[in-house]
Protein backbone atom coordinates (compact mmCIF):
# COMPACT_ATOMS: atom_id res chain seq x y z
CA UNK A 1 0.00 0.00 0.00
CA UNK A 2 1.30 3.40 -0.68
CA UNK A 3 2.17 5.98 1.75
CA UNK A 4 3.77 9.44 2.04
CA UNK A 5 6.96 9.42 3.24
CA UNK A 6 8.54 12.70 4.97
CA UNK A 7 11.21 14.18 7.08
CA UNK A 8 9.97 17.25 8.44
CA UNK A 9 11.84 20.72 9.55
CA UNK A 10 12.26 22.92 6.09
CA UNK A 11 10.54 26.00 5.70
CA UNK A 12 8.64 25.62 2.05
CA UNK A 13 10.04 28.22 -0.57
CA UNK A 14 8.74 28.87 -3.88
CA UNK A 15 5.60 28.73 -6.46
CA UNK A 16 2.92 26.43 -6.89
CA UNK A 17 0.51 25.82 -9.87
CA UNK A 18 -2.97 25.68 -8.39
CA UNK A 19 -4.90 22.90 -10.40
CA UNK A 20 -8.59 23.44 -11.55
CA UNK A 21 -11.21 22.81 -8.91
CA UNK A 22 -12.33 19.00 -8.37
CA UNK A 23 -15.76 20.46 -6.65
CA UNK A 24 -16.06 22.29 -10.02
CA UNK A 25 -15.11 19.85 -12.19
CA UNK A 26 -17.09 16.72 -11.03
CA UNK A 27 -20.78 18.36 -11.70
CA UNK A 28 -19.75 20.25 -14.83
CA UNK A 29 -18.73 16.71 -16.05
CA UNK A 30 -22.06 15.61 -15.29
CA UNK A 31 -24.01 18.50 -16.77
CA UNK A 32 -21.81 18.18 -20.51
CA UNK A 33 -24.34 14.66 -21.01
CA UNK A 34 -27.29 17.20 -20.98
CA UNK A 35 -26.62 17.77 -24.73
CA UNK A 36 -26.70 16.20 -27.75
CA UNK A 37 -23.74 17.94 -29.23
CA UNK A 38 -19.64 17.65 -27.85
CA UNK A 39 -18.51 19.52 -24.84
CA UNK A 40 -14.93 20.80 -24.52
CA UNK A 41 -13.97 21.02 -20.65
CA UNK A 42 -10.16 22.54 -19.82
CA UNK A 43 -8.25 22.68 -16.56
CA UNK A 44 -9.80 19.45 -14.93
CA UNK A 45 -8.05 18.37 -12.30
CA UNK A 46 -5.83 14.92 -12.82
CA UNK A 47 -7.37 13.06 -9.76
CA UNK A 48 -9.00 9.95 -8.95
CA UNK A 49 -12.66 11.53 -7.84
CA UNK A 50 -12.48 12.88 -11.69
CA UNK A 51 -11.68 9.26 -13.38
CA UNK A 52 -13.78 7.56 -11.70
CA UNK A 53 -16.53 9.59 -12.80
CA UNK A 54 -15.27 9.72 -16.43
CA UNK A 55 -15.21 6.19 -16.31
CA UNK A 56 -18.37 5.37 -14.87
CA UNK A 57 -20.18 7.88 -17.80
CA UNK A 58 -18.85 5.80 -20.39
CA UNK A 59 -20.34 2.78 -19.38
CA UNK A 60 -24.00 5.13 -19.69
CA UNK A 61 -22.24 5.41 -23.62
CA UNK A 62 -21.05 8.67 -22.95
CA UNK A 63 -18.38 9.18 -25.55
CA UNK A 64 -15.07 11.05 -23.67
CA UNK A 65 -11.96 11.57 -25.58
CA UNK A 66 -8.98 13.24 -23.54
CA UNK A 67 -6.79 15.72 -25.12
CA UNK A 68 -4.38 15.82 -22.17
CA UNK A 69 -4.61 14.63 -18.75
CA UNK A 70 -6.32 18.07 -18.11
CA UNK A 71 -8.92 18.73 -21.08
CA UNK A 72 -11.72 16.29 -22.06
CA UNK A 73 -13.93 16.23 -24.88
CA UNK A 74 -17.21 14.35 -23.60
CA UNK A 75 -20.70 13.93 -25.87
CA UNK A 76 -23.77 12.51 -24.42
CA UNK A 77 -25.89 11.47 -27.91
CA UNK A 78 -25.08 7.60 -27.52
CA UNK A 79 -26.12 7.16 -23.84
CA UNK A 80 -28.29 3.82 -23.83
CA UNK A 81 -29.14 3.43 -19.91
CA UNK A 82 -29.98 5.25 -17.45
CA UNK A 83 -28.70 3.11 -14.62
CA UNK A 84 -25.39 4.05 -12.74
CA UNK A 85 -25.04 1.91 -9.93
CA UNK A 86 -21.84 0.65 -10.87
CA UNK A 87 -19.91 -0.11 -7.65
CA UNK A 88 -17.27 2.26 -8.19
CA UNK A 89 -19.47 5.48 -7.98
CA UNK A 90 -20.57 4.55 -4.90
CA UNK A 91 -17.07 5.58 -3.82
CA UNK A 92 -17.41 9.35 -4.85
CA UNK A 93 -19.95 12.24 -3.20
CA UNK A 94 -20.50 13.91 -7.30
CA UNK A 95 -21.90 10.44 -7.98
CA UNK A 96 -25.52 11.83 -7.05
CA UNK A 97 -25.07 14.99 -9.78
CA UNK A 98 -25.74 12.05 -12.26
CA UNK A 99 -29.23 12.47 -11.00
CA UNK A 100 -30.16 16.06 -11.37
CA UNK A 101 -28.78 15.51 -15.53
CA UNK A 102 -30.07 12.19 -16.59
CA UNK A 103 -34.04 13.43 -14.83
CA UNK A 104 -33.55 16.80 -16.60
CA UNK A 105 -32.33 15.33 -19.90
CA UNK A 106 -34.34 12.32 -20.01
CA UNK A 107 -37.24 12.54 -17.02
CA UNK A 108 -35.57 9.37 -15.52
CA UNK A 109 -32.51 8.36 -13.61
CA UNK A 110 -31.09 5.27 -11.15
CA UNK A 111 -28.05 6.39 -9.46
CA UNK A 112 -25.90 4.57 -7.03
CA UNK A 113 -26.19 6.64 -3.18
CA UNK A 114 -23.33 8.14 -3.13
CA UNK A 115 -20.24 7.89 -0.34
CA UNK A 116 -16.85 9.67 -0.35
CA UNK A 117 -15.21 10.92 3.18
CA UNK A 118 -16.77 9.80 6.25
CA UNK A 119 -16.77 13.24 7.57
CA UNK A 120 -20.80 13.09 9.03
CA UNK A 121 -24.03 13.14 7.64
CA UNK A 122 -24.52 14.31 3.97
CA UNK A 123 -28.21 13.24 3.37
CA UNK A 124 -29.62 13.72 0.68
CA UNK A 125 -32.97 14.87 2.08
CA UNK A 126 -32.39 18.35 0.54
CA UNK A 127 -31.91 16.95 -3.32
CA UNK A 128 -34.92 14.73 -3.13
CA UNK A 129 -37.08 17.55 -1.75
CA UNK A 130 -36.18 19.88 -4.99
CA UNK A 131 -36.25 17.37 -7.29
CA UNK A 132 -40.08 16.58 -5.85
CA UNK A 133 -40.80 20.12 -6.23
CA UNK A 134 -40.24 19.93 -9.70
CA UNK A 135 -42.35 16.69 -10.48
CA UNK A 136 -40.38 13.81 -10.05
CA UNK A 137 -41.06 10.76 -8.24
CA UNK A 138 -38.16 9.22 -6.14
CA UNK A 139 -37.60 5.99 -4.78
CA UNK A 140 -34.48 4.20 -2.97
CA UNK A 141 -34.29 1.07 -3.42
CA UNK A 142 -31.41 -1.78 -3.13
CA UNK A 143 -28.77 1.72 -2.45
CA UNK A 144 -29.54 3.63 -5.32
CA UNK A 145 -32.32 6.88 -6.30
CA UNK A 146 -34.84 5.99 -8.57
CA UNK A 147 -36.22 9.19 -10.19
CA UNK A 148 -38.95 9.66 -12.38
CA UNK A 149 -41.30 11.72 -14.11
CA UNK A 150 -43.59 12.66 -16.94
CA UNK A 151 -42.14 16.30 -17.43
CA UNK A 152 -40.32 18.78 -14.48
CA UNK A 153 -42.24 22.12 -14.07
CA UNK A 154 -40.23 24.96 -12.58
CA UNK A 155 -41.04 25.50 -8.77
CA UNK A 156 -40.43 27.95 -6.03
CA UNK A 157 -37.99 25.76 -3.70
CA UNK A 158 -36.92 26.92 -0.17
CA UNK A 159 -33.40 24.83 0.99
CA UNK A 160 -34.20 24.14 4.60
CA UNK A 161 -30.09 24.16 5.29
CA UNK A 162 -27.75 25.63 2.88
CA UNK A 163 -26.65 22.69 0.78
CA UNK A 164 -23.84 23.04 -2.41
CA UNK A 165 -24.80 19.27 -3.40
CA UNK A 166 -28.23 20.12 -3.31
CA UNK A 167 -28.47 23.86 -5.21
CA UNK A 168 -26.13 21.90 -7.82
CA UNK A 169 -28.27 19.12 -8.15
CA UNK A 170 -31.79 21.18 -8.57
CA UNK A 171 -30.64 23.68 -10.79
CA UNK A 172 -29.22 21.06 -13.40
CA UNK A 173 -32.38 19.44 -13.32
CA UNK A 174 -34.28 22.84 -13.48
CA UNK A 175 -32.90 24.31 -16.64
CA UNK A 176 -34.57 22.05 -19.25
CA UNK A 177 -37.71 22.02 -17.05
CA UNK A 178 -40.68 24.12 -18.21
CA UNK A 179 -41.41 27.74 -16.86
CA UNK A 180 -39.32 29.06 -13.99
CA UNK A 181 -37.71 28.01 -10.84
CA UNK A 182 -36.43 29.81 -8.02
CA UNK A 183 -34.59 28.03 -5.56
CA UNK A 184 -34.08 30.22 -1.79
CA UNK A 185 -31.83 29.94 0.28
CA UNK A 186 -29.05 28.43 -1.90
CA UNK A 187 -25.72 27.67 -1.60
CA UNK A 188 -22.87 30.45 -2.60
CA UNK A 189 -19.97 28.83 -3.15
CA UNK A 190 -17.68 29.65 -6.42
CA UNK A 191 -17.78 26.19 -8.01
CA UNK A 192 -22.16 26.64 -7.77
CA UNK A 193 -21.29 29.78 -9.69
CA UNK A 194 -18.95 27.93 -11.90
CA UNK A 195 -21.59 25.54 -12.55
CA UNK A 196 -23.99 28.02 -13.53
CA UNK A 197 -21.87 30.10 -15.67
CA UNK A 198 -21.31 26.41 -17.19
CA UNK A 199 -24.53 26.32 -18.03
CA UNK A 200 -25.73 29.30 -19.31
CA UNK A 201 -22.41 29.16 -21.95
CA UNK A 202 -24.92 25.94 -23.12
CA UNK A 203 -27.52 27.74 -23.13
CA UNK A 204 -29.32 27.64 -20.14
CA UNK A 205 -30.88 30.90 -18.13
CA UNK A 206 -29.82 31.35 -14.90
CA UNK A 207 -29.51 34.31 -12.91
CA UNK A 208 -28.28 35.30 -9.27
CA UNK A 209 -26.10 32.42 -8.59
CA UNK A 210 -23.22 33.51 -6.18
CA UNK A 211 -26.57 34.94 -4.31
CA UNK A 212 -28.65 33.16 -1.91
CA UNK A 213 -31.67 33.17 -4.88
CA UNK A 214 -31.14 31.71 -7.68
CA UNK A 215 -33.56 32.00 -10.77
CA UNK A 216 -33.72 29.41 -13.70
CA UNK A 217 -35.82 29.78 -16.92
CA UNK A 218 -36.51 26.74 -18.50
CA UNK A 219 -35.32 26.33 -22.06
CA UNK A 220 -36.20 23.19 -24.80
CA UNK A 221 -32.36 22.08 -25.43
CA UNK A 222 -28.90 23.11 -24.31
CA UNK A 223 -25.76 22.74 -26.74
CA UNK A 224 -22.19 22.38 -26.82
CA UNK A 225 -19.59 24.66 -25.32
CA UNK A 226 -15.99 24.92 -24.60
CA UNK A 227 -15.40 25.76 -20.96
CA UNK A 228 -12.31 26.29 -18.51
CA UNK A 229 -12.89 25.25 -14.64
CA UNK A 230 -12.31 28.00 -11.96
CA UNK A 231 -9.27 27.31 -10.19
CA UNK A 232 -8.97 24.84 -6.72
CA UNK A 233 -9.96 27.37 -3.88
CA UNK A 234 -8.98 24.55 -1.16
CA UNK A 235 -5.97 23.55 -3.10
CA UNK A 236 -4.83 26.83 -2.75
CA UNK A 237 -5.69 27.10 0.69
CA UNK A 238 -3.76 23.77 1.88
CA UNK A 239 -0.79 25.88 0.39
CA UNK A 240 -1.06 28.49 1.90
CA UNK A 241 -1.81 27.60 5.34
CA UNK A 242 1.24 24.58 4.35
CA UNK A 243 4.04 28.24 4.19
CA UNK A 244 2.39 29.08 7.49
CA UNK A 245 3.34 25.62 9.18
CA UNK A 246 6.58 25.43 8.09
CA UNK A 247 7.40 29.16 8.42
CA UNK A 248 7.55 29.26 4.51
CA UNK A 249 7.53 31.54 2.19
CA UNK A 250 5.08 30.44 -0.78
CA UNK A 251 3.50 31.84 -3.63
CA UNK A 252 0.11 30.25 -4.75
CA UNK A 253 -0.43 30.94 -8.52
CA UNK A 254 -3.55 30.42 -10.58
CA UNK A 255 -5.83 31.45 -7.98
CA UNK A 256 -9.06 33.76 -7.81
CA UNK A 257 -8.17 35.67 -4.69
CA UNK A 258 -11.34 36.93 -3.91
CA UNK A 259 -12.31 32.84 -3.47
CA UNK A 260 -9.51 32.97 -0.71
CA UNK A 261 -10.44 36.23 1.24
CA UNK A 262 -11.66 34.00 4.24
CA UNK A 263 -8.81 32.09 4.33
CA UNK A 264 -6.53 34.84 3.98
CA UNK A 265 -8.58 36.76 6.80
CA UNK A 266 -7.42 34.06 9.26
CA UNK A 267 -3.61 33.59 7.81
CA UNK A 268 -3.16 37.95 9.17
CA UNK A 269 -4.30 37.02 11.94
CA UNK A 270 -2.26 33.99 12.82
CA UNK A 271 0.67 36.45 11.91
CA UNK A 272 1.24 35.79 8.18
CA UNK A 273 1.96 38.11 5.14
CA UNK A 274 0.12 37.78 2.58
CA UNK A 275 0.07 39.83 -0.62
CA UNK A 276 -2.55 39.46 -3.62
CA UNK A 277 -1.44 39.75 -6.93
CA UNK A 278 -4.00 39.58 -9.99
CA UNK A 279 -3.87 35.71 -9.74
CA UNK A 280 -2.11 34.75 -7.45
CA UNK A 281 -1.47 34.94 -3.74
CA UNK A 282 1.83 35.37 -1.53
CA UNK A 283 2.09 33.80 2.02
CA UNK A 284 5.21 34.44 4.54
CA UNK A 285 5.54 33.38 7.41
CA UNK A 286 8.42 34.66 9.31
CA UNK A 287 7.17 35.70 12.68
CA UNK A 288 5.64 33.35 15.36
CA UNK A 289 2.28 31.93 14.76
CA UNK A 290 -0.56 33.51 16.64
CA UNK A 291 -3.59 31.98 17.64
CA UNK A 292 -7.18 33.20 16.71
CA UNK A 293 -10.45 31.41 16.74
CA UNK A 294 -12.73 30.03 13.73
CA UNK A 295 -15.77 28.86 12.82
CA UNK A 296 -16.76 26.69 9.45
CA UNK A 297 -19.44 28.20 7.53
CA UNK A 298 -21.05 28.12 4.41
CA UNK A 299 -19.33 30.08 1.66
CA UNK A 300 -18.03 33.20 2.04
CA UNK A 301 -17.49 32.04 5.64
CA UNK A 302 -13.88 29.95 6.58
CA UNK A 303 -14.60 26.58 4.40
CA UNK A 304 -15.10 23.09 6.17
CA UNK A 305 -12.67 21.85 3.53
CA UNK A 306 -10.14 23.80 5.06
CA UNK A 307 -10.77 23.04 9.07
CA UNK A 308 -7.73 20.58 9.46
CA UNK A 309 -5.32 22.28 7.90
CA UNK A 310 -6.08 25.49 9.84
CA UNK A 311 -5.93 23.33 13.27
CA UNK A 312 -2.68 21.45 12.17
CA UNK A 313 -1.23 25.33 11.85
CA UNK A 314 -2.42 26.66 15.27
CA UNK A 315 -1.25 23.49 16.85
CA UNK A 316 1.95 25.40 16.29
CA UNK A 317 1.17 28.64 17.35
CA UNK A 318 1.43 29.72 21.35
CA UNK A 319 -2.00 29.96 23.52
CA UNK A 320 -4.92 28.61 22.52
CA UNK A 321 -7.02 28.24 19.58
CA UNK A 322 -10.76 27.50 19.64
CA UNK A 323 -11.73 25.93 15.95
CA UNK A 324 -15.85 25.20 16.09
CA UNK A 325 -17.33 23.04 12.78
CA UNK A 326 -20.64 23.83 12.12
CA UNK A 327 -21.12 21.94 9.21
CA UNK A 328 -20.01 18.21 9.38
CA UNK A 329 -20.03 16.46 12.63
CA UNK A 330 -17.16 13.96 11.79
CA UNK A 331 -14.39 16.29 11.10
CA UNK A 332 -12.21 15.92 14.00
CA UNK A 333 -11.03 12.27 13.20
CA UNK A 334 -7.07 13.53 13.07
CA UNK A 335 -7.17 15.02 16.18
CA UNK A 336 -5.63 11.56 17.37
CA UNK A 337 -3.16 10.71 15.04
CA UNK A 338 -2.02 14.70 15.28
CA UNK A 339 -1.86 13.68 18.90
CA UNK A 340 0.77 11.21 17.98
CA UNK A 341 3.06 13.79 16.62
CA UNK A 342 2.43 15.53 20.03
CA UNK A 343 -0.66 18.31 19.32
CA UNK A 344 -2.44 19.64 22.39
CA UNK A 345 -5.88 19.28 21.20
CA UNK A 346 -9.42 18.56 23.12
CA UNK A 347 -12.47 18.17 21.51
CA UNK A 348 -15.82 18.85 23.07
CA UNK A 349 -18.54 18.45 20.73
CA UNK A 350 -18.42 20.27 17.46
CA UNK A 351 -15.36 22.15 19.29
CA UNK A 352 -11.75 21.87 19.07
CA UNK A 353 -9.60 23.62 21.99
CA UNK A 354 -6.07 23.42 20.54
CA UNK A 355 -3.22 24.60 22.98
CA UNK A 356 0.03 25.49 20.90
CA UNK A 357 2.86 23.57 21.28
CA UNK A 358 6.41 24.27 20.22
CA UNK A 359 6.76 21.65 17.24
CA UNK A 360 5.47 18.36 16.20
CA UNK A 361 7.19 15.32 15.95
CA UNK A 362 7.43 12.94 12.99
CA UNK A 363 5.28 9.59 13.88
CA UNK A 364 3.52 7.04 11.60
CA UNK A 365 0.11 7.95 10.90
CA UNK A 366 -3.26 7.28 9.43
CA UNK A 367 -5.30 9.74 6.92
CA UNK A 368 -9.06 9.36 7.98
CA UNK A 369 -10.41 11.66 4.88
CA UNK A 370 -9.35 13.91 1.77
CA UNK A 371 -8.79 16.77 3.84
CA UNK A 372 -7.75 15.38 7.44
CA UNK A 373 -5.09 13.73 5.21
CA UNK A 374 -3.69 17.03 3.68
CA UNK A 375 -3.67 18.42 7.23
CA UNK A 376 -1.32 15.42 8.31
CA UNK A 377 1.08 15.41 5.41
CA UNK A 378 1.18 19.22 6.19
CA UNK A 379 2.07 18.57 10.26
CA UNK A 380 4.63 16.02 8.84
CA UNK A 381 6.50 18.62 7.11
CA UNK A 382 6.39 20.53 9.79
CA UNK A 383 7.53 18.27 12.57
CA UNK A 384 11.06 17.53 13.66
CA UNK A 385 12.41 13.81 11.96
CA UNK A 386 10.42 11.56 10.20
CA UNK A 387 6.56 10.80 9.45
CA UNK A 388 4.95 8.23 7.22
CA UNK A 389 1.33 9.06 6.66
CA UNK A 390 -1.09 5.94 4.81
CA UNK A 391 -4.26 5.86 3.47
CA UNK A 392 -3.16 8.31 0.84
CA UNK A 393 -5.75 7.31 -1.51
CA UNK A 394 -8.10 9.42 0.57
CA UNK A 395 -5.50 12.28 -0.42
CA UNK A 396 -5.33 11.99 -4.23
CA UNK A 397 -9.15 11.96 -4.43
CA UNK A 398 -8.50 15.81 -4.40
CA UNK A 399 -5.31 16.81 -5.07
CA UNK A 400 -3.65 16.31 -8.24
CA UNK A 401 0.74 15.58 -7.63
CA UNK A 402 0.44 16.45 -3.82
CA UNK A 403 4.00 15.36 -3.09
CA UNK A 404 5.28 16.29 -6.39
CA UNK A 405 3.79 19.63 -5.84
CA UNK A 406 5.35 19.58 -2.27
CA UNK A 407 8.30 18.49 -3.52
CA UNK A 408 8.59 21.77 -6.12
CA UNK A 409 8.67 23.80 -2.73
CA UNK A 410 11.60 22.05 -1.03
CA UNK A 411 9.81 19.51 0.93
CA UNK A 412 11.58 16.44 1.58
CA UNK A 413 8.67 13.88 0.32
CA UNK A 414 8.21 10.63 -1.62
CA UNK A 415 5.45 8.29 -2.04
CA UNK A 416 6.87 4.61 -0.41
CA UNK A 417 5.30 1.20 -1.18
CA UNK A 418 7.41 -0.96 1.36
CA UNK A 419 9.50 -0.79 4.61
CA UNK A 420 11.95 -1.11 2.28
CA UNK A 421 11.66 1.76 0.10
CA UNK A 422 10.69 4.05 3.88
CA UNK A 423 14.72 3.03 4.77
CA UNK A 424 15.84 3.82 1.29
CA UNK A 425 14.50 7.23 1.23
CA UNK A 426 15.82 7.83 5.30
CA UNK A 427 19.44 6.73 3.63
CA UNK A 428 18.98 9.20 0.84
CA UNK A 429 17.98 12.29 2.83
CA UNK A 430 20.24 11.31 6.06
Amino acid sequence: MEEYAMKGGNPLVGEVEISGAKNAALPIIAASIMTDDTVYIDNIPDVSDIRTLLDCMKKLGVNEKKKDKHSVAINGSQIFTLVADQEDLRKIRGSYYLIGTLLGKYKEATVALPGGCDIGSRGIDQHIKGFKALGATIKIEHGSVIAKAEKLVGAHIYMDVVSVGATINVMMAAVLAEGQTIIENAAKEPHVVDLANFLNSMGANIKGAGTDVIRIKGVPTLHGTEYTIIPDQIEAGTFMFAAAATKGDVTVKNVIPKHLESITAKLIEMGCEVEEFDDAVRVVASKPLRTTHVKTLPYPGFPTDMQAVMAASLGLAKGISIVTESIFENRFRYVDELARMGADIKVEGNTAIITGVDQYTGASITAPDLRAGAALVIAGLSASGFTTVDNIQYIERGYENFHKKLQGLGAQIEKVETERDFKKFKLKIG
